[in-house]
């Protein structure tokens, strides 16, 4: 039988490589006796595949059972498979049939192979070796002839190398590894898993169709799904109930998505969003680096000034980071030496030793000291308000003529009420 035909079949939905290779080797083995080991995360449909190898053998007309070995009291597991004897433990009032006896002829599924007891294991590797068990209670040898398919959602290899699995049993059971694909590895079988399970649930509760917009869209096919095709399922149950909007968005969507420790099965950024800024701490760093920079050559400009009456050929060949530096001189004025920026000229050129005419500005050097305010936010309002009347408001140009974002240059008109 085809692929697509067994999905129909089976209703089974999903177009991914990996699923369709799973499908094929379960078809392949079917018609066999071999035992099979199916591994899968929790939710990712192991049982269905238990159902395709078993309808699709000899076995098909026989019994089919599917057990669950976590959910059976360890003391009663061995009762439940092989059956006991009356009086074999207290309260056993009475003869039982294990699920060996009863699906004589036909498949039992093992689900969750690997919380087996190991007193458990060694009976079932003989089963699975020469078709014989014996009751609990009991001496008699019975035959069975029972196909197992085994499951697990572990390593089971890890299992053994911890002494919590019978090395001989796995090796056993593992004749033809089957692998069942997680959720995260068929993105493209998501949004159709999703159409198919709201459909079915507005059809069963009576409800308006859902649909899902582009980015709503794009948050379902992104999220990782730790709970597989059983979570999504869930997911399209609770929205065909609770949501009136029959659109979903992505932030309607996001609400049922459960925010894990660490946050790793969150959605991706989608492209169309717009990135975060950069962090507080980050822009702190920058703003400390420039400004170690700046006072590194505002030193070497103060330097020059006094040393040479005028200014090296780095600083006049530049007049934009002149310019930067002056306002620097402006913004930290110290007590022992002060500048004043007067009126631009059109000329480089010195006059004397105490007044200085460079990059269109007249630097005058006096040794007294100048009284003057020190405030930082009194500079800070200044120069902005300078800037802005410079550039007529245009707050973009004030930024570039102050060194700053326009962002910053907003808050901090803001901040200063200016």
């Amino acid at each position: 039988m085809e692929v697509q035909e067994i999905k129909q079949r089976f209703g089974i939905i999903g177009n991914s490589p990996l699923l369709n290779r799973a499908i094929t080797i379960a078809n392949q083995v079917a018609p066999t006796d071999i035992s099979v080991l199916i591994t899968g995360e929790s939710g990712s449909g192991k049982e269905v595949f238990s159902h395709i190898i078993h309808q699709m053998s000899p076995r098909k007309h026989g019994p089919f059972i599917a057990v669950n070995c976590g959910a059976i009291p360890e003391g009663t597991i061995d009762s439940e498979l092989f059956g006991h004897e009356k009086g074999a433990y207290t309260g056993a009032v009475g003869e039982r049939k294990g699920y060996f006896e009863t699906v004589n002829g036909g498949t039992i599924f093992l689900d969750e192979i690997a919380e087996m007891p190991l007193g458990t294991q060694a009976r079932l590797l003989r089963v699975l070796e020469s078709g014989q068990y014996i009751k609990v209670g009991s001496s008699k040898v019975e035959k069975t002839n029972v196909r197992v398919i085994a499951a697990t959602n572990v390593d089971v290899y890890d299992a053994v190398k911890n002494g919590k699995f019978r090395e001989d049993l796995y090796y056993r059971l593992n004749t033809v590894p089957l692998k069942i694909p997680p959720l995260r590895d068929r993105k493209e079988d998501v949004f159709l898993l999703f159409r198919k399970f709201t459909a079915d649930f507005t059809d069963k509760y009576r409800t308006p169709p859902i649909q899902l917009d582009e980015e709503a869209q794009q948050v379902l096919t992104n999220y990782s799904w730790p709970g597989n095709v059983r979570q999504l399922k869930n997911m399209a149950e609770q929205l065909a109930v609770l949501e009136r909007d029959r659109i979903i968005t992505a932030q309607t969507l996001l609400t049922y998505i459960p925010h894990e420790a660490g946050a790793r099965n969150l959605p991706m950024r989608l492209d169309n969003q717009p990135k975060e800024d950069f962090s507080e701490r980050d822009i702190l760093y920058k703003v400390l680096f420039d400004m170690k920079r700046d006072m590194v050559e505002l030193k070497k400009l103060v330097a020059d000034i006094i040393e040479h009456g005028g200014v090296s050929p780095h600083y006049a060949n530049n007049p934009q980071t002149l310019n930067q530096l002056y306002r620097d001189i402006e913004l930290h004025g110290n007590n022992e030496t002060q500048f004043t920026l007067q009126q631009p000229v059109n000329t480089v050129t010195n006059t004397s030793s105490n007044s200085n005419t460079i990059d269109g500005f007249n630097i005058t050097h006096d040794a007294e000291e100048v009284e003057e305010s020190l405030s930082l936010i009194e500079k800070e309002s200044d120069l902005i308000r300078k800037a802005l009347k410079k550039h007529k408001g245009k707050r973009k140009l004030a930024a570039n003529e102050l060194g700053i974002s326009e962002r910053t240059l907003y808050r901090k008109i803001k901040e200063l009420n200016l």
